[in-house]
């Protein structure tokens, strides 16, 4: 197969699909991979690696898409891409379609195979290639919060992990997930007072186990969020509901209670955000304030931090790359049930229940396609 590898076009995306070793081993089963010019520049690595990697580099997107029987991206395609993309085609990249309908539109008008990263699942109930950006969109969403903290930030200047003598600041983090739990331990580490929150009673005695002191399990409610919010210095938004828009757990009139000066991290923006003053912002203009709340909502996190991110993301993307490859995406999804949780849009079809339901559009089995 031939595998195209985009530069991203995103405002202040830095990140890139696939290393150069991704592409090597790529090669090595058998395919041709065309890397964009620059693609990976923002992560460190230059044209001339991915070259000795064995991959053609090309110098315009349009040239990629004509030639390539699978398109990988990082972040979701956009309306400059809408037209290259042909029929048939499989587009493999993060999505996030139930929060963005023009693009479920587009996507599905162009009949591609779209199979989205954030949506392939394991047995487990784990999403393996949402792991890594969680991981680090987790653990950055507390250095944001303890940045924009600060008086000269917009905050009311309290340091997270206090002096002795002095209280430190209160983190609340909605959600025990994968970014919750990164987002919790790089709080507790700084020395803040944690409150974490989640409905899973077998995940909260997890977390009584391995988490530090400082950090404190609660069954989450509307009730508990309430007052937990009054007090909160940073409150960490970390709840997805795979494929489908974030519930608003954050109201307009909780902010009224919160103390001016506060910061809103919002890592579940790409699906829509779960504060209902959400709205995505971009790394250059990360933050607004509303009713005195800071708000940061930046829906592409990880891209702060490409040469990590990207790395990250290869390890686990590419044995998912790989056996679409080797196999086509129909055999493949026939063989792997995680592959076939990831087609979302495929020939025409939303073939992924969240997404149909976002836009009351009609849902199609991926069974009946294959």
């Amino acid at each position: 197969m031939i595998v195209g590898i985009l530069k991203e076009i995103k405002t202040e995306e830095n990140r890139v699909c696939m290393t150069p070793a991704g592409v090597e081993v790529m090669i090595a089963n058998g395919h041709t991979l065309l890397v964009e010019k620059g693609a990976g520049i923002g992560s460190g690595f230059d044209d001339t690696a991915y070259a000795d990697a064995g991959a053609e580099i090309v110098g315009a997107p349009a040239e990629i898409f004509q030639r390539s029987g699978m398109i990988m991206h990082v972040k979701e395609p956009l309306p400059a891409e809408y037209d290259l993309i042909r029929e048939g085609q499989i587009i493999f990249t993060y999505l996030h379609l139930a929060a963005d309908e023009r693009q479920t539109r587009a996507l599905i008008k162009s009949k591609a195979v779209c199979i989205a990263y954030e949506t392939i699942q394991k047995p487990d109930g784990s999403l393996p290639l949402l792991i890594p950006m969680s991981e680090v969109a987790g653990r950055m969403a507390i250095q944001q919060g303890a940045k924009y903290l600060e008086m000269a930030q917009g905050g009311h200047g309290i340091l997270l992990g206090g002096v002795p003598g002095v209280d430190p600041g209160n983190v609340v983090v909605i959600g025990a997930g994968i970014v919750g739990i990164n987002a919790a331990k790089m709080a507790c580490g700084l020395g803040a007072k944690v409150y974490i929150l989640d409905k899973s009673l077998d995940r909260l005695r997890y977390l009584s186990d391995v988490m530090p002191a400082n950090c404190f399990n609660l069954f989450s409610s509307p009730a508990t969020l309430r007052e937990l919010v009054k007090q909160a210095d940073v409150v960490v938004g970390a709840v997805l509901i795979p494929g489908t828009k974030a519930p608003k757990l954050i109201t307009r009139e909780m902010l009224n209670t919160m103390k001016p000066g506060s910061v809103l991290v919002d890592v579940a923006i790409d699906q829509g955000g779960c504060f209902e003053t959400s709205k995505a912002t971009t790394h250059g203009n990360p933050i607004y304030v509303v009713d005195n709340v800071v708000h940061y909502c930046v829906a592409n996190m990880p891209g702060a931090v490409p040469r990590t991110s990207t790395m990250a993301l290869t390890n686990a993307t590419l044995p998912y790359a790989v056996k679409i490859a080797n196999k086509g995406w129909k055999k493949a999804m026939q063989d792997n049930s995680d592959i076939k949780l990831g087609a979302n849009v495929i020939q025409g079809h939303i073939t992924y229940q969240g997404v149909a339901d976002a836009f009351n559009l009609d849902y199609v089995p991926i069974d009946t396609l294959l």
